[in-house]
């Protein structure tokens, strides 16, 4: 298992390599600057703060620069926030990008595998028909549609609920986390079905009925661990996606995360932000989906030996 993770961990090295480098000159060649919004900037004053953030520099000593900052971990200042580094600007919204995407997984979790087991215990039935049109519409309806109408349904037409902030009461933090685990309970509850449905055909599935085992029992005790490995592979994802996802959420809701950094830092070509932000939300995902793999090795005895040789799925 431990060479099975440094393999992975190795695999992970080049991938986020390539991220940087895409990002540092991607940036780069977006039409602006950093700058160019500041009113009645001179020449001169340009220069000098090009020459306090480096970009003075040639274009390939601005790249050897910041990939030496990452490796310390030093993501380099904001050009936006004064005074202020990109690290510290992560350290201060992602508590509550964290706090979201922890609220939306577990919305996510409990609708989509509660829904996938009651729709495997009674297939092709109403029950299993209702789950899986309910999966449907959440899997077509994206978060910057359905946001906006909870909020109009619940907050605005009911009074039931507050449409923005965060933190101020219990209340504020359900229709974010509805809005942004929907689409990802929808996928869960279709993938629960699929495994389950998939385990309840094995042949030790037959025996332990032919033995008198009740049908909830064969589901929880049988045929669930095999039947969430698909669940588990999708939640090493899903729980980046949320993270990222949230961008949207925390825009609709006003919610004081990560998402407003970086979508400010887009808009003002803030260089270092935009870069941090992304090598950030980079390296989370090879984390996410490292404890995923993981966690099909454990669920999944057919995986141990490839893991052992240092492979995976």
């Amino acid at each position: 298992m431990l060479r099975f993770i440094a393999g992975r961990l190795l695999q992970a090295i080049p991938v986020l390599w390539v991220i940087v480098t895409l990002t540092f000159f991607l940036v780069r060649l977006a039409p602006g600057g950093p700058f160019d919004t500041e009113r009645a900037v001179s020449p001169e004053v340009r220069a000098a703060l090009e020459a306090h953030y480096g970009l003075d520099a040639p274009l390939w000593r601005q790249y050897l620069d910041y990939l030496a900052g990452v490796l310390r971990g030093d993501f380099g200042p904001s050009f936006k926030y004064a005074n202020r580094s990109v690290t510290e600007l992560i350290a201060a919204g992602f508590p509550v990008t964290a706090e979201l995407g922890l609220w939306a997984l577990s919305i996510a979790v409990l609708l989509g595998v509660g829904a996938g087991l009651i729709a495997a215990l009674r297939p092709r039935r109403w029950p299993d028909h209702l789950a899986m049109s309910a999966a449907m519409l959440g899997i077509c309806l994206p978060s910057f549609v359905l946001g906006p109408l909870l909020a109009l349904l619940f907050g605005i037409v009911l009074g039931w609920l507050p449409v923005s902030g965060w933190g101020l009461t219990p209340g504020d933090k359900i229709l974010p986390a509805l809005t942004l685990g929907a689409g990802y309970a929808a996928y869960l509850a279709r993938l629960t079905r699929g495994g389950l449905l998939e385990m309840l055909s094995q042949d030790f599935v037959r025996t332990a009925r032919a033995k008198g085992a009740g049908e909830l029992r064969v589901l929880l005790v049988h045929a669930l661990r095999g039947g969430l490995v698909p669940v588990v592979a999708f939640l090493g994802p899903a729980a980046a996606g949320l993270l990222a996802g949230s961008f949207v959420v925390e825009t609709v809701f006003q919610i004081p995360g990560l998402g407003r950094f970086f979508v400010q830092a887009a808009f003002n070509r803030d260089y270092t932000m935009v870069m941090g932000m992304t090598v950030f939300f980079s390296t989370l995902i090879v984390l996410f989906n490292l404890l995923a793999d993981i966690a099909l090795v454990w669920l999944d005895p057919r995986l141990r030996g490839a893991a052992g040789q240092g492979g995976g799925r």
